[in-house]
């Protein structure tokens, strides 16, 4: 069982492809294919469900991924402590920034690290938080932005704690309202973030705890295109207040949300059980140094 097979075997089950695996590992669809099938030659069962429309794990397949993940995750922070032996100056951050909040937060720490580390590479990868969270499991990064509560298998630092508030077409409510609640919106249509971000399950959560399953009209990565649309009337939609007051346009108005238990409380965490490189540590420190409790 090679270490080559069992990447290709994830990125099947992570891209939803043999193609898609293909190009990330740089193969052809047939050679991913015969690596898979070889896997499952060696392991005695089949790995994966291919009557599916995307590859999927079977029971023995899931169990085979996680641990692949964990086997992945091992060989890269060996080659990582390796490197260090030769000099911290020199190495690879592997960062994750949330895709909300991300600019505002990371990037002046971000150019500080630069700064102060200029032959440190930084390879940064902007995603939701379960997708970042997914990334730190298996390896792919040393740290990243995401929001709490994390998983248990996360160590991680305070970072920002922010009220959600609502964003709405201006006129759509009088000028002297400054909040409103969430039973309030519940036959408004919903401007949320795409799937994979912590707030969208967040505010979710919070509509079922009203009673009521909203309508999610949009859905999209980006504030500001939400926020447009937002402008457009389309409907209204649910932010950091920091990013909010960044990326809203003029006509557009700000509503304090009534529903105390819907916080971005974001956090920078790594994996508990893995090996954290110097650049890492390095970059954690920092971060408390600029943003942390402002």
């Amino acid at each position: 069982m090679e270490l080559r097979t069992l990447r290709a075997f994830v990125e099947v089950i992570r891209c939803g492809g043999f193609t898609e695996a293909g190009k990330t590992i740089f193969a052809t669809q047939s050679t991913v294919s015969k690596m898979v099938k070889q896997l499952e030659e060696d392991v005695g069962v089949q790995l994966i469900d291919r009557s599916a429309p995307r590859p999927r794990p079977t029971e023995p397949g899931l169990l085979v991924y996680q641990r692949a993940l964990d086997m992945l995750a091992m060989r890269d922070e060996l080659l990582m402590q390796i490197g260090e032996l030769h000099s911290f100056k020199r190495g690879v951050l592997r960062v994750g920034v949330p895709t909300v909040g991300g600019d505002t937060l990371f990037a002046p720490v971000i150019a500080e690290y630069r700064r102060r580390f200029p032959l440190i590479q930084i390879n940064l990868i902007e995603h939701g938080s379960a997708r970042l969270h997914e990334l730190l499991r298996g390896g792919d990064l040393d740290v990243a932005g995401i929001l709490l509560p994390v998983e248990s298998d996360l160590e991680y630092r305070k970072v920002r704690r922010e009220p959600v508030v609502v964003l709405t077409p201006e006129g759509a409510y009088p000028a002297r309202k400054t909040s409103i609640s969430l039973a309030e919106l519940q036959d408004q249509s919903f401007l949320l973030f795409q799937q994979g971000f912590a707030l969208n399950e967040m505010i979710l959560a919070a509509c079922r705890r009203q009673g009521f399953v909203p309508n999610v009209a949009m859905q999209s990565a980006q504030t500001r295109f939400i926020a447009k649309l937002v402008e457009a009337r389309l409907g209204v939609a649910f932010m950091p207040r920091m990013v909010a007051m960044a990326d809203r346009p003029d006509s557009v108005a700000i509503l304090e949300l009534d529903n105390p238990d819907i916080v971005w409380d974001m956090s920078l965490a790594w994996r508990r059980d893995g090996y954290l490189p110097k650049a890492a540590t390095a970059f954690i420190d920092l971060v408390q140094e600029i943003v942390a409790d402002q």
